[in-house]
């Protein structure tokens, strides 16, 4: 396997289009194909509009919130030949986090779909830039719909060349109330990128299912994975589980991600068609949430001639920490998530501050080549990393013999539900503000679709009438709170349990819960 090397995302795009001009790079659902050379063609003259039109140059913050389209791509390439700053978005997120990650980025520039699946994210950016722009912001809107205003490129200054800057702001929720703005480099996104394609194997002949967000850092990942090896994407804005499998079946998939949810999608599909789906497929890359063991064996038995699943750890702040290679054998593949990638030193420490030894749990620490330069907030660099300059994940696991790592739990209060993070902690301070509400613990309950689903026990007050489970979700929607984080599971107790020092016992809860049925499915 050979692979293309660049300092910058704009230099990895002009040696792949040197190299395989004519090669595709992205096809969509709709039919929609995209070659390199269209891809830098188009990203050069977006650039060159963004510039004209909007005044955007090197150190620019343009936030942005699309879909996974091709526009979604080509803006990413335009800001990076500008040598500007981007902070993608989550199109789960809603006015609030949105109008939060805007201010502290300092986003000079707000792209956004006029409308995606039923909401108003134009009419929302309006709002938000009025009351940015009403504290003596200068924030401007630009709408999306699978189209972006082009110009002439022969103006454009030089293209970077610096890859150690930060042009990356990734946003993750965290275990706070507010997101929190991960500052990345172009060099740490390569050496994930890199580190991923090896664990892979990637060639030029591979087809990646692309059916996440692409905002998502692991989209840019596939981006760069891409220019570097000139394997094609399969994308779609939205996972729509009959459309996805038909597509990626006529498409030749040979990656098919990227997560247990999707996972279970396809090995439904197969069971249903009686085998025949995916011929081409050699492996199923996993993360973002947990993976349970016997949907390896699952995927593998239904899938001939696939690996299964190829699965990797890591968080938003530090990426693919551990992934699994197509050289690891079954047992490894479905009870671990790989040995740590290329350059990373990893560490598991104990709660009493000792280092584990093989087959002891502790907290996952790491340096690495790919770990962000710190939060955009410096406040909370002081507890995310330990004396020694190790990222303290908050995740707990255990490394076998052979140097790869289980995760087993978690330090922080956080619930991953469909590989995002969901805090606990803003949920209950919202739902705490209902009238009839006099106590909440939101917990995380294993959940065999998302990963974890979000369920908020409450305690009503006495003499009044316990809320109803629409009535609690519309109090959160009204509250800004993003659709990904409103409970889907409403439990009531007499009294929320609490130990002496007043700290609330969610594994009592969580154990009383854990085999019980959702509310409504989210």
């Amino acid at each position: 396997m050979s692979m293309l090397e660049g300092t910058t995302l704009w230099e990895l795009l002009e040696k792949r289009v040197a190299a395989t001009p004519d090669a595709e790079m992205a096809v969509d659902e709709s039919g929609r194909r995209m070659t390199f050379a269209q891809f830098k063609d188009r990203s050069e003259r977006v650039a060159a509009a963004l510039a004209t039109d909007h005044g955007i140059g090197a150190g620019d913050v343009i936030t942005w919130q699309l879909p996974t389209w091709f526009e979604s791509m080509v803006l990413v390439a335009a800001i990076s030949r500008l040598d500007a700053v981007q902070n993608p978005i989550l199109h789960i997120y809603r006015e609030r986090e949105v109008e939060f990650c805007v201010r502290q980025a300092g986003a000079k520039l707000l792209v956004v779909p006029s409308e995606f699946g039923g909401f108003g994210f134009g009419a929302m950016a309006a709002e938000i830039a009025d009351r940015v722009n009403g504290d003596g912001g200068a924030l401007a809107v630009l709408h999306c719909d699978r189209d972006l205003a082009e110009g002439d490129p022969a103006g454009l200054p030089p293209a970077p060349t610096a890859g150690d800057q930060v042009r990356w702001l990734f946003y993750t929720s965290g275990t706070t109330a507010d997101p929190k703005g991960a500052r990345h480099t172009d060099a740490t996104i390569h050496a994930v990128s890199k580190g991923m394609a090896e664990r892979l194997a990637v060639t030029a002949a591979d087809r990646n299912a692309l059916a996440f967000p692409f905002p998502h850092i692991g989209g840019i990942t596939w981006l760069f994975t891409s220019l570097m090896t000139g394997c094609a994407n399969i994308c779609f804005q939205a996972f729509v589980p009959d459309q996805v499998v038909a597509v990626l079946d006529a498409e030749g998939v040979t990656l098919a991600g990227s997560g247990t949810v999707f996972h279970q999608v396809y090995l439904g599909a197969q069971q249903k068609a009686g085998g025949g789906l995916f011929a081409g497929v050699r492996g199923f890359p996993g993360g973002g949430a947990p993976k349970p063991p016997q949907l390896h064996f699952d995927i593998k038995a239904a899938f001939p001639g696939s690996k299964g699943i190829l699965s990797g750890y890591g968080l938003t702040e530090a990426p693919i920490l551990t992934m699994s290679s197509v050289d690891d054998g079954d047992e490894d593949l479905a009870h671990t998530e790989g040995t740590p990638m290329p350059g990373v030193d990893l560490r598991l420490v104990k709660l009493d501050g000792t280092l584990a030894g093989v087959g002891e749990e502790g907290e996952v620490r790491a340096k690495a080549p790919q770990l962000m330069l710190g939060y955009l907030d410096a406040g909370l660099d002081a507890e995310a990393f330990d004396e020694d300059g190790y990222f303290r994940t908050g995740d707990l696991g255990v490394l076998n013999e052979r140097n790869m790592l289980t995760i087993t739990g978690r330090l922080k209060d956080i619930i991953i539900r469909k590989g995002e993070n969901v805090s606990a902690k803003e949920v209950e301070d919202l739902l705490y503000t209902h009238p009839r509400i006099q106590d909440v613990a939101v917990i995380g309950l294993p959940d065999p679709a998302s990963g974890e689903r979000v369920c908020a026990v409450v305690q009503t007050p006495e003499g009044e009438a316990a809320i109803e489970f629409d009535e609690m979700v519309a109090f959160l929607k009204d509250a800004g709170l993003m659709v990904q984080k409103i409970p889907e599971q409403l439990e009531f107790e007499a009294v929320i349990p609490r130990s002496p020092a007043g700290k609330i016992l969610k594994r009592d809860l969580q154990a009383k819960y854990k085999d019980s049925s959702p509310t409504r499915r989210g």
